[in-house]
């Protein structure tokens, strides 16, 4: 049954997070880790989506981690019961398919993970052993999750506070079980319990309380929300109302990676409407622009422009007079512009016929502005609402991108002139068999280091 939540977390006087438009990435990997039962994913009235479980049930390190947490719960679940027919019946959690999942069993057997030892005479041991597998392995889900979440902090859930000890296991089963309806679908974590409603709801929530938990404050909520259906709608509405459309993009004055995040949340059934996006951009404006066209299937049209004075940019008179040339000779009836500056406007005012839709980030276009285009009857949204927490592959192209410019720029060496010169300044002479064995042994073995100031060091074994 689906579960009642208030549509705003509270978090202190004067502090409150919406729940409106968040994502669910998040908090369905954490359930599916934590062993969130599958027919809670299958139930669509349920946060965790089945679409990530399917997902990461095929991932080998991400599947070993949930089972041993089901198993875990299980057993601090029914800690006593298990507990006594281990003493009184000598019998093993093996033979308790009634309180120790054995599909999890055997899942666990199949990916080579056996935490039941020989040596292990009291349960306290087997919940030793899955917590010592549990932290040796769960960092090889650390890639499951975004970089720009702290890894530390979802680690930290699923270690077992002082969980190599007997003393911390039983303090986990006590905590665990005075608390034990306000687990997170009653699966174990490491937490303090606290009476938060359902912590599993959103990205929004989880990932607001989880910083919030370690004295720590979450604010990057594009990175867990995605623009409304209102904002959504409205802009498919001026597509579908448009004839021939184009978007204009002051470089200068947005933000890549914003804009491709834009892009990526609206249906292409739509955007495939849009001719091109043309990018006016100055030559000191983020490099990030250049990668745009492989992140969406639209044209873009890349136009770097010059500047007259270092302090003088022209992208706005080029903006302007490109835009004026495509709704008189390419007919173009419709524009998309995003800038948050607001010389655009002269562009507005000179095509009084055409139809403009105007996207802005909030923090740097002001209300009058604002204020003008609402009196004008021009739409306009802001690029910032739109989920940006999967843009990490085109962040990480800009940035590979950028290193690998600086690289060719700055590092010229070929070591088979190194080798030559060395040869000619020591005047040691080599027949070509002793060069090939010195380069093979002693050349193509050098490898590169990282010094704390942050200097590369080449080095070259001498054995």
């Amino acid at each position: 049954m689906e579960e009642y939540m208030p549509q705003e977390l509270y978090l202190g006087e004067n502090e409150h997070i919406s729940y409106k438009d968040s994502t669910y990435e998040i908090v369905s990997k954490v359930a599916y880790l934590i062993g969130v039962p599958l027919r809670i994913f299958e139930n669509e009235h349920e946060p965790p989506k089945m679409e990530v479980f399917n997902r990461l049930d095929v991932d080998k390190p991400a599947r070993i981690i949930r089972h041993l947490c089901i198993i875990r719960t299980a057993i601090e679940r029914n800690y006593k019961s298990i507990n006594d027919k281990m003493r009184m019946e000598y019998r093993t959690i093996l033979s308790m398919p009634e309180y120790v999942p054995a599909d999890s069993l055997n899942q666990l057997s199949l990916d080579g993970i056996n935490f039941i030892k020989k040596s292990s005479v009291k349960l306290s041991d087997h919940i030793v052993e899955i917590n010592s597998i549990i932290s040796n392995r769960i960092n090889n889900c650390k890639p499951l999750f975004p970089i720009w979440i702290n890894w530390q902090y979802i680690r930290d859930l699923f270690i077992m506070p002082d969980g190599l000890k007997e003393a911390g296991t039983k303090d986990a089963v006590s905590v665990y079980y005075a608390d034990l309806p306000l687990y997170p679908y009653q699966m174990y974590i490491n937490w303090k319990p606290k009476d938060e409603g359902n912590i599993l709801y959103n990205d929004k929530k989880f990932v607001t309380l989880l910083y919030k938990w370690h004295d720590d404050q979450f604010t990057e909520y594009s990175k867990v929300s995605d623009a409304g259906d209102y904002i959504k709608n409205s802009i498919y509405d001026y597509i579908n109302d448009s004839e021939k459309i184009v978007v204009v993009v002051d470089c200068e004055n947005s933000d890549p990676y914003k804009l491709s995040a834009t892009l990526k949340r609206l249906n292409y059934e739509y955007t495939k409407k849009i001719s091109t996006i043309i990018l006016f951009d100055d030559v000191h404006a983020a490099s990030g622009w250049g990668i745009l066209e492989n992140f969406t299937r639209i044209p873009v049209e890349h136009i770097l422009i010059e500047r007259l004075k270092q302090n003088k940019s022209l992208v706005d008179i080029k903006l302007t007079a490109r835009a004026c040339q495509e709704y008189y000779e390419n007919h173009v009836d419709s524009f998309i512009i995003v800038s948050s500056d607001s010389d655009y406007w002269g562009l507005i005012s000179s095509l009084p016929k055409a139809r403009f839709l105007v996207m802005v980030e909030r923090e740097k276009c002001g209300p009058d502005m604002k204020n003008a285009l609402v009196n004008k009857g021009i739409f306009y949204c802001y690029i910032d609402d739109f989920y940006t927490g999967d843009m990490e592959e085109l962040k990480l192209s800009a940035l590979f991108r950028e290193m690998y410019h600086y690289i060719d720029g700055t590092v010229r060496l070929n070591v088979n002139a190194m080798f030559d010169e060395a040869l000619r300044a020591t005047r040691i002479e080599m027949t070509p068999a002793e060069k090939k064995q010195f380069y093979d042994k002693y050349i193509r073995t050098m490898q590169m280091s990282i010094g704390e100031d942050g200097n590369v060091l080449i080095e070259i074994k001498k054995k």
